[in-house]
């Protein structure tokens, strides 16, 4: 089984900066791409940021500039430095990673449980 642990939301005045924390553990073949989603109440959950497991990123145009996603690929850890945070950057955010259990199956996307990051006035 494969777990994503997130760390890293919570409270900051705007202009300021957090970072998330995704860890994977469990038993698995490899890690394809990484990456972080946010969703507010009544929307979709989105893409924020994305990075393959060669270190190609790509980021939504919102976050572009502001927010940089990297990775340890012998921790199994992506991670997302968020600066210059604005009140819409609220939003509970999520991270994903695609993942294969064995050599020979395709990957599947697994998901964290979700960690809230508040931006104030």
């Amino acid at each position: 089984q494969v777990q994503l642990l997130e760390s890293g939301g919570g409270l900051v005045q705007a202009g300021g900066s957090l970072r998330l924390s995704c860890a994977a553990s469990g038993r698995f073949y490899s890690i394809n791409s990484m990456g972080w989603y946010r969703q507010t109440p009544g929307k979709q959950r989105d893409v924020v940021a994305a990075i393959t497991s060669g270190g190609s990123t790509n980021y939504a145009d919102s976050v572009k500039g502001r927010f940089t996603i990297s990775r340890d690929n012998a921790k199994n850890t992506v991670y997302l430095q968020m600066n210059s945070l604005k009140p819409e950057d609220t939003a509970v955010y999520y991270c994903n990673a695609a993942v294969r259990t064995t050599g020979w199956i395709s990957p599947s996307d697994y998901w964290g449980q979700g960690t809230q990051v508040t931006v104030s006035t």
